[in-house]
């Protein structure tokens, strides 16, 4: 769904590379895990960690974006044990018969979850065919030295003021999302009326942006070229890293209406060829003390994992009790091609 976070990956190559296993020591005795994986999604000292107590070799592709994750699934053509989708493509995995369920049993620290936040899931209650790795939602990222009043708000893309300097994602479900709450709509809504009226909102946003964009919203406003980014915020404090006046300059906000809420997930293929293995990679990841670490570097709260929101040492971003009006995306199964069709109404300025 998205480009995120500042964590750095195992490398794709190094697969390939550990053939010369006189140089790297991969040797072929090594049990591998195959991961297909948002870049940047988990800290290389995890992976190393889990790779020295378990003795394998993690094998790392990366995914662009939901839908070319699904389609090169779908066509069946590789091969991984773990992958790593969106909510919403979870229930489309399942209706496919693509997973393999989960031994919950295999996944001890499912015992730490915050109940109250996953109740408010629907692809996957029971945990059957998907864990939960990363929880959060988009907003916006402003730079607060260049606007003297504002309201945390998605209206902030009506703001003149800042016309000419602003980014939208270019993410259909999120944009319509924010429009949708802006109108106070459900993110969800399969209503045509409703529907238009957030065509009707986002093209007025339109005008005042420079472009959808998806992947360099995060360098532009550390440029100074944007002004205010619907982002991640991950996204742009990787780019701010170390400037002190910038970062006392910038301010991210959850827009008071909420908005779309991901909700990224790891699933065992049901062509995996380390079941076992990937369980244990999954319960590795929710080791409190693992998962506070991978938080950390995210700089986001722990929204999933209870007891490691008492281990996190960095101050996150943006709190849980920003999220309280968020909706999950969720499958919207026929009616995703009325979206489709106005999004790209949108796009093309009709």
């Amino acid at each position: 769904m998205k480009t995120k976070g500042r964590i750095s990956i195992v490398a794709v190559t190094l697969a390939a590379m550990c053939v010369a296993v006189s140089v790297f020591n991969c040797g072929p005795s090594k049990p591998r895990l195959f991961i297909y994986n948002w870049a940047y999604y988990i800290p290389d000292e995890v992976i190393s960690d889990f790779e020295k107590i378990y003795g394998v070799k993690v094998v790392y592709d990366i995914i662009g974006t939901n839908e070319e994750m699904y389609t090169k699934l779908k066509v069946g053509k590789v091969q991984y044990d773990i992958v790593f989708p969106s909510g919403d493509h979870v229930s489309m995995m399942i209706k496919d018969d693509m997973l393999a369920e989960i031994d919950n049993d295999q996944i001890p620290n499912l015992m730490h979850f915050d109940q109250s936040i996953l109740d408010r899931m629907k692809h996957d209650p029971e945990f059957r065919y998907s864990v939960p790795y990363v929880m959060g939602a988009a907003g916006v990222t402003l730079n607060t030295s260049m606007v003297d009043e504002y309201e945390e708000s998605w209206r902030i893309f009506e703001n003149p003021t800042l016309w000419g300097r602003m980014t939208l994602l270019d993410d259909m479900r999120e944009v319509l999302g924010a429009a949708l709450k802006t109108l106070s709509y459900s993110i969800n809504t399969t209503d045509e009326t409703e529907l238009q009226e957030a065509k009707q909102l986002v093209s007025k946003w339109r005008e005042g942006i420079t472009k959808f964009d998806a992947e360099a919203f995060g360098k532009g406003f550390a440029a100074g070229e944007f002004w205010a980014v619907h982002s991640y915020v991950e996204n742009v404090y990787e780019e701010l890293d170390g400037d002190s006046l910038a970062l006392a300059n910038t301010k991210f906000f959850i827009p008071k209406e909420g908005g779309p809420m991901y909700v990224d997930n790891m699933v065992i293929m049901k062509n995996a060829r380390n079941y076992d293995l990937a369980h244990q990679f999954i319960n590795y990841l929710h080791e409190p003390s693992v998962y506070a670490k991978i938080m950390d570097y995210f700089l986001l709260p722990s929204i999933v994992n209870i007891p490691a929101r008492d281990l996190m040492e960095e101050e996150p971003l943006y709190n849980v009790e920003d999220l309280e009006n968020c909706e999950f995306i969720e499958d919207l199964g026929e009616f995703i091609e009325l979206y489709n069709k106005i999004w790209q109404e949108i796009r093309v300025g009709r």
